[in-house]
């Protein structure tokens, strides 16, 4: 079924308040510093050992910094910073897979950064080897292992590579083709830069191509975005990720570098949203959700359709049965009922592997309340529809009763035309599909006892 969309500038006007993206419930601003690192021992000791596993690991290094950029790097051309991470590295590999089930077997694997072509092909060769000494990785047919790209970092030789390695799908950092978008970013990057990884990953058969793009950059327009998106659809990637740029210069220095008087108005950048939406529809690609489109054939789109599509720390996936493991400095994983998150420097992440101990700084332990409402929200952002029926026999509760403030407070929405509620379902209307964090927002229990709201982007 495609997913229609309502575009209502007055009322993304009136919801475009902060809010999570919730790629987690509880969100990550809810760990603790005293969560006790036995907690999450126990929870790996005791996880199901025919569940699937899914791996990510963080490389953080990156030779250039995109001033736009919110993500955990460290901004260096020293090379030779990358064994002795790598070491490190290992060591956490080492115990992660004591305290994991040898029968688990490995159905997702995601390097993401920072820049992980940072490392060197033969370091690349090590690391994976070292995560198939450790783990147990499904072939090829069932398993999904992608990497993220620079473009201006990789070339055929490397694509190859990696596909030789066992990666099969493709994330590719384009945000614009347009050259005084990129100057201002400082991320230079040419058309033919980005198509030779992509013809490469194509020609030695990777099953996947996502291309990510960022509206809300200094000197786009709604004529240059457009274009730029005219680009990016003759080349036809299987999925799409638009974001949004958040400019939080208070939280991400390299955006201080970035001047604010040269950002497109919120009435630009809702223009932008509207016409990207209508290109990528009228091209046949699916809205996911938030800023998520791919091809009805693509996976994502086939696990939504079906009904099992979910989300985790890397945005939408295909697999809700996944324990995630997370490894190197800042990676954020969850196992059974608990949430970790790894120290965010490398002199703190290096102390703590010296000790032999696993780098978890805070966690997270989940009550049943939060599983109730996880599986609310992430209804809602994956699906767009709620039954209540479904909740009440998974979680033997009375729907009305458990969350009667909550209904009421969904009236608003539903007087807005945002959503209707069908008997004992909540169903999402086309104009309330971009606004869907403010409708899972009213079902987040700490975030309405008003705790770090300030801390999230807008929703637009």
């Amino acid at each position: 079924m495609k997913q229609k969309i309502e575009f209502d500038e007055a009322l993304l006007k009136k919801y475009n308040i902060s809010g999570p993206r919730y790629t987690s419930y509880p969100t990550a601003v809810q760990f603790s510093d005293t969560f006790e690192l036995a907690g999450y021992h126990q929870a790996l000791s005791q996880s199901n050992t025919n569940q699937p596993l899914s791996l990510y690991f963080h490389i953080p290094f990156c030779d250039t910094v995109c001033f736009y950029c919110g993500c955990n790097k460290i901004a260096t051309k020293d090379h030779t910073k990358s064994p002795p991470y790598l070491s490190a590295l290992y060591q956490e590999i080492a115990m992660h897979a004591s305290l994991t089930p040898t029968t688990r077997v490995v159905e997702q694997l995601h390097f993401g950064g920072g820049t992980p072509t940072f490392l060197n092909d033969a370091e690349m060769t090590d690391l994976m080897a070292n995560i198939r000494e450790h783990f147990t990785l499904a072939d090829d047919e069932v398993g999904e292992f992608s990497i993220e790209i620079d473009p201006r970092k990789a070339n055929g030789d490397t694509i190859r590579h990696l596909r030789s390695l066992g990666f099969n799908r493709l994330s590719v950092g384009v945000q614009d083709f347009y050259p005084d978008v990129q100057k201002a970013v400082n991320r230079i990057q040419s058309r033919e830069e980005t198509m030779a990884v992509i013809d490469a990953a194509r020609d030695c058969g990777f099953k996947s191509v996502s291309i990510d793009l960022i509206y809300g950059l200094p000197h786009q327009t709604l004529e240059t975005f457009s274009n730029t998106l005219d680009e990016v659809i003759s080349i036809s990637p299987d999925r799409l990720s638009v974001f949004n740029y958040a400019h939080m210069p208070h939280l991400f220095k390299p955006q201080r570098r970035i001047n604010e008087s040269d950002l497109p108005s919120t009435a630009e950048k809702l223009k932008i949203l509207q016409r990207s939406i209508e290109q990528l529809s009228d091209a046949g690609y699916a809205h996911i959700g938030i800023d998520h489109f791919a091809k009805p054939d693509d996976e994502l789109a086939i696990a939504q359709r079906e009904g099992h599509l979910h989300r985790n720390f890397q945005g939408y996936s295909t697999h809700a049965e996944c324990d995630l493991i997370a490894m190197g400095v800042s990676g954020i994983g969850q196992v059974g009922d608990c949430f970790a998150q790894n120290v965010r420097t490398l002199d703190e992440y290096y102390a703590a592997i010296e000790r032999k101990e696993l780098p978890i700084f805070r966690g997270f332990m989940m009550t049943e309340d939060d599983h109730i409402r996880r599986h609310v929200i992430m209804e809602l952002m994956c699906h767009y529809t709620l039954d209540f029926g479904v909740v009440e026999q998974t979680f033997g509760l009375k729907f009305a009763e458990y969350f009667k403030s909550e209904l009421e407070a969904l009236k608003p929405f539903e007087e807005d035309g945002l959503l209707v509620q069908e008997g004992p379902k909540v169903i999402v209307q086309p104009k309330g599909r971009l606004l869907i964090r403010n409708i899972a927002m009213v079902f987040d229990y700490y975030l309405n006892q008003g705790k770090s709201v300030n801390k999230f982007s807008k929703v637009i």
